[in-house]
């Protein structure tokens, strides 16, 4: 039993999709390859039918890998996490300590994170270490760079 992640529901339709573009785009653009590649004669010193097949493994894996993640997927319902203290979900503007850059992020899933467009994961250093916080708090980050103070300036929604 693969650990259980938590989703928003754009984040889960887009993982149904993707799983569903793997199963018939990508699994019909496979069978094509391999159809090609043993056309073209000798199946024994055919090395294209054997990159073909090696890719038709890895794509079924992938397929096996999303299932998995999907299975055991759950959406998280809003209305029910307390807003007064960072947890998933949470749209948290925080103050560098050091420097006074304010920064926003969304913490959301692993799966979703996207540090382009400010959503990071609960499971990164940084947001390990907003988790359970409140406004005012400070939180001190172990990161690659060395230990960094931020402070909890606004948490949302």
């Amino acid at each position: 039993m693969g650990k259980i992640s938590y989703y928003t529901e754009e984040g889960l339709n887009r993982l149904k999709a993707e799983l569903n573009d793997l199963k018939t785009k990508g699994r019909a653009e496979i069978a094509r390859q391999i159809a090609e590649a043993r056309d073209k004669g000798d199946l024994s010193e055919n090395a294209e039918y054997d990159a073909a097949k090696d890719a038709q493994g890895l794509h079924e894996l992938k397929i096996s890998k999303l299932e998995e993640v999907l299975a055991n997927a759950r959406i998280l319902d809003e209305s029910t996490i307390d807003a007064s203290q960072v947890s998933v979900l949470s749209k948290v503007k925080i103050k560098n300590k050091k420097n006074g850059a304010e920064m926003l992020y969304t913490l959301v899933s692993e799966e979703e994170a996207d540090l382009k467009s400010g959503r990071i994961s609960v499971g990164s250093p940084i947001g390990k270490g907003l988790l359970g916080k409140r406004v005012g708090d400070i939180a001190e980050i172990t990161v690659p760079a060395g230990v960094m103070e931020f402070e909890v300036v606004e948490i949302a929604r």
